[in-house]
């Protein structure tokens, strides 16, 4: 599931590959994906020059030299891949951009959940986001700023992007186990201190992710005990203090904690 670190890693690649290219043909290969971007759509970007490629939490935009906009977001399982315009389409293609040097750019998504849409100039296709979770002014007291009228799980409230920019199930649960905080906890329970402390475990979290998803875009991979600290591991040994971990289910998704390190 793509969150911030692996979506700032996509858009790296992306913006390597379309930065001052010229568009040459879009194609769109699934009726989910053609719902949101028609052929018309398609068309209209034919010509067109990319002048910038931007993310802002889990949203990426591509920016062309007249102002209109493609916006991609990756959903549940979406990703670049980039060759070129000869070789055979990759499994899973949704869309696809050639590009003028011989380049091709394709969204490919097992479970065509993706969504990619073509913005006129001066049309902003974002949601309201809070700050990203990146951020070195994403500190305690915004995020108590943003909890403080919550009576939902920490947990959830750290899946509401209007919370925090770009942070989803996984980074949540890695973020709650640094902080020691128990996923549980009402948000408008979370004091200054732990806040604090949230706030500052979501931004290292982050960090330490996008290190690895650059890490593994670059080729260099890492091993899966590098990767969660606290996710997926359930029944296994907390790092930390060596209680099992255990997995429970909010919002219909699965959350992982520590109930020895991470009392209420």
């Amino acid at each position: 599931m793509p969150e911030l670190p692996e979506v700032a890693a996509a858009a790296d690649r992306l913006r390597g590959a379309l930065l001052g290219r010229r568009i040459t043909r879009v194609r769109v290969h699934h009726a989910a994906q053609r719902r949101l971007l028609s052929d018309a759509d398609a068309a209209s970007l034919e010509g067109g020059v990319v002048s910038g490629v931007t993310r802002r939490g889990k949203h990426q935009l591509v920016e062309l030299e007249d102002g209109s906009l493609i916006h991609v977001h990756f959903r549940m399982t979406g990703d670049w891949d980039i060759g070129h315009v000869d070789d055979p389409l990759p499994p899973y293609a949704r869309v696809h951009l050639d590009l003028d040097d011989g380049e091709r750019v394709s969204l490919v998504d097992p479970r065509a959940l993706s969504t990619v849409r073509r913005y006129a100039a001066g049309i902003d296709p974002l949601p309201t986001l809070g700050p990203e979770a990146t951020d070195p002014a994403f500190d305690g007291p915004a995020l108590r700023s943003a909890l403080a009228s919550r009576r939902v799980a920490i947990k959830l409230a750290l899946l509401d992007q209007r919370v925090v920019a770009g942070v989803g199930n996984i980074y949540a649960s890695e973020a709650l186990w640094l902080a020691r905080i128990d996923p549980r906890v009402a948000s408008n329970r979370v004091g200054p201190l732990r806040a604090k402390r949230l706030a500052s475990a979501i931004r290292q979290t982050m960090a330490r992710a996008l290190a690895l998803a650059r890490r593994q875009t670059a080729g260099a991979g890492y091993r899966d005990s590098e990767r969660f600290r606290v996710y997926d591991r359930e029944g296994r040994a907390c790092r930390r203090c060596g209680t099992t971990i255990r997995r429970i289910v909010q919002g219909g998704r699965g959350t992982f904690f520590c109930p020895g390190c991470q009392g209420r």
